[in-house]
């Protein structure tokens, strides 16, 4: 499932206009990698809410901010298990 999600991620980065062709999965999502400003994190999460059925809160995109690709990728996948299974 992760592989999903961070196959998810890279295309919808590259959607916005996002050079990801040397992206790793230790590549930091904020100004120490992709340098995604706030808008554009929002923005991504938004885009992986709507495809997961998850939830972010405005006080995560800080954390947010600080996140590998793969770390990213490893939190939606534990907030789909946590929803599924709270669902169940």
């Amino acid at each position: 499932m992760q592989e999903k999600i961070r196959e998810f991620i890279l295309t919808t980065l590259a959607s916005m206009n996002y050079d990801v062709s040397q992206v790793t999965s230790e590549t930091d999502l904020g100004p120490a990698g992709l340098d995604l400003e706030s808008l554009a994190l929002a923005d991504l999460a938004v885009q992986v809410e709507e495809e997961f059925g998850i939830r972010f809160e405005l006080d995560d995109m800080e954390s947010t901010a600080l996140m590998t690709i793969d770390e990213f990728s490893a939190e939606v996948a534990a907030r789909i298990e946590k929803t599924s299974v709270g669902s169940a």
